[in-house]
């Protein structure tokens, strides 16, 4: 195994474009490094990119938006006196993940690209418009979040490409967003449904909404549909049994051990209505 500590991106997305064999880079390493202890992969090529300036960074720029460097810590964000107010579904979703001591390693953009459909982070980064910048052997190029996976432990990077910055965009006036999972344990297990929802309201009437569902596709599925549902309304009865009624349409699950088919569509548009709930208070300035 070669292993290397790259000072930047592009020496970092040159190692990888040239390596043979299985390459994997190492922020956190709750994912690479257990996989590798466990036998499941033995990289060829181990880039480490903790060492590039800026990557522990938490950056709010002058338009309210936020740039997350890609080894910023879940501890990290949920210790973050400003972010976790302006987006507390992102910070909590991140905050669901394993331990305290995993905590202390795991990073959103691991996360991410670790592939898994039931990734807590994910739907409430794809809710909340969080946008990559991927570095590769062409340049940068920004990609919406939801269009880095592309199936179970698959992405869209290319060789020699990697996440270089997370960008979350400004919150706003009058915007909240939320996270909910259903799993079988009370803590640290895999999520058999997640459910992110972000939304904007005037007065009482929702102007804007994203809704994102996990563990129930080959990916996380941004659904248009509940969105459609939400846009005009004022998250009435009728507004949140459409919710529920679009979320459950979009679900395409599997049986397993955690959930099944009937389980898992039934939960998604329960935990589509909660945690809209959550979201469109949290817009209100209200207390949720």
């Amino acid at each position: 195994m070669q292993y290397h500590r790259p000072a930047s991106f592009a020496e970092a997305s040159d190692l990888a474009a040239h390596a043979t064999g299985i390459t994997r880079f190492l922020a956190g390493g709750t994912d690479v490094l257990v996989q590798l202890r466990s036998e499941i992969v033995t990289p060829d090529t181990l880039i480490d990119i903790k060492a590039i300036e800026g990557v522990r960074d938490i950056t709010r720029h002058a338009d309210g938006g936020w740039t997350l460097g890609v080894a910023v810590t879940g501890a990290e964000l949920s210790e973050h006196p400003q972010l976790g107010r302006e987006w507390p579904g992102v910070v909590e979703a991140m905050d669901l993940i394993g331990s305290t001591q995993i905590q202390g390693r795991a990073t959103l953009t691991g996360n991410l690209c670790n592939g898994s459909p039931a990734a807590d982070s994910v739907p409430a980064m794809v809710a909340g418009g969080v946008t990559a910048t991927v570095t590769g052997p062409a340049g940068d190029r920004v990609v919406a979040v939801e269009d880095i996976p592309t199936g179970p432990g698959k992405t869209s990077l290319a060789q020699g490409e990697l996440i270089s910055a997370l960008h979350i965009p400004a919150r706003g006036a009058n915007g909240g967003d939320a996270y909910l999972r259903f799993i079988p344990r009370t803590e640290m297990d895999i999520a058999v449904v997640g459910v992110g929802v972000n939304l904007r309201v005037d007065g009482d009437t929702i102007t804007e909404a994203r809704v994102a569902l996990g563990a129930v596709a080959p990916t996380v599925l941004l659904v248009e549909d509940c969105a459609r549902a939400l846009i005009g309304t004022t998250l009435d009865d009728a507004a949140l049994a459409a919710l529920a009624a679009a979320a459950s349409a979009a679900c395409k699950p599997i049986d397993d051990k955690r959930g099944t088919i009937e389980f898992r569509t039934e939960v998604a548009g329960v935990l589509a209505k909660r945690a809209a709930k959550i979201a469109y208070a949290r817009a209100k300035g209200e207390t949720a």
